[in-house]
């Protein structure tokens, strides 16, 4: 924490949904260790207790609240005390998300609406209050939303137009803030090796595992890889597959920019383009 290259966020606070694991546990690691105090939300307390011990063991700060992200009053009154920390909010990185890759014939429209509620409405609740906050406090913000190359294409399901959402709800926060010291971006990922894999679904991970010509992967009842399926995805698809610190070094870039710089969008994907 005492060198030069990891005091770029010193001072600063930041929140981080969905950072009980992947993405979002590196997230919020990478920000600590680079000075912000952190503020992480997730449903899995063992997880965010996890993150939180990395980021002490790094010398950082970290506070950690497990609930629902659906639950409205609950992420507000969450990014709230993070503002109130040290009367200010730099950064809200929503990163809380989830996706079922499943053709829509064949979907559930309960998964539908759990996937609007976590993906869009929660983001769009997490951005309102963190500008109130931003504002009432005078801070100069960001807000980075993880989004996915999936708005890269036309046909990615219902997955896909949560994502087109976020990238839309991007753009126009960007257009009302213009007048403001917050700024907006949006970062699209592509396949990288996260537990989101194993959640996409049966047809689209077994479409994944033809097109790299893998068929022994085992999945569950729950129509999930087993993590040791998941492992051997994850070693045999070598660069079709992401590193996913690469996405928090991402978010770490737009957070550390001047806020008279605008980056509305990354895309930030492996070497080979994989599509699920």
């Amino acid at each position: 924490m005492g060198t030069e290259s990891s005091s770029r966020l010193q001072g600063k606070v930041a929140v981080v949904t969905g950072a009980s694991s992947g993405f979002g546990q590196l997230i919020a690691v990478t920000l600590a260790e680079n000075g912000a105090a952190v503020f992480i939300c997730g449903r899995s307390i063992s997880g965010l207790e996890e993150t939180k011990a990395q980021i002490e063991e790094l010398g950082g700060y970290a506070e950690i609240s497990a609930f629902d992200i659906r639950d409205t009053a609950a992420l507000r009154g969450f990014i709230q005390r993070a503002s109130r920390f040290s009367d200010r909010l730099d950064l809200l990185v929503n990163n809380a998300g989830f996706g079922y890759l499943d053709d829509i014939l064949d979907g559930n429209p309960d998964q539908w609406r759990d996937m609007y509620d976590v993906n869009v409405i929660a983001l769009l609740s997490a951005s309102q209050v963190a500008v109130e906050q931003m504002r009432s406090t005078n801070s100069d913000g960001r807000i980075i939303n993880i989004s996915s190359t999936a708005v890269l294409r036309r046909d990615t399901n219902v997955y896909g137009t949560t994502k087109y959402a976020v990238n839309a709800i991007s753009s126009s926060l960007r257009k009302e803030l213009e007048d403001d010291t917050i700024r907006v971006t949006a970062i699209m990922p592509g396949v990288f090796a996260t537990n989101f894999i194993r959640t996409m679904g049966r047809d689209a991970i077994l479409a994944m595992a033809r097109s790299m010509g893998l068929d022994d992967l085992e999945i569950d009842a729950d129509n999930k890889l087993s993590q040791t399926s998941l492992e051997s995805l994850r070693k045999r698809m070598g660069s079709a597959i992401g590193n996913p610190q690469h996405v928090a070094d991402a978010v770490m870039y737009v957070a550390s920019q001047p806020v008279e710089l605008e980056i509305e969008e990354l895309v930030i994907r492996p070497p080979k383009a994989l599509q699920i």
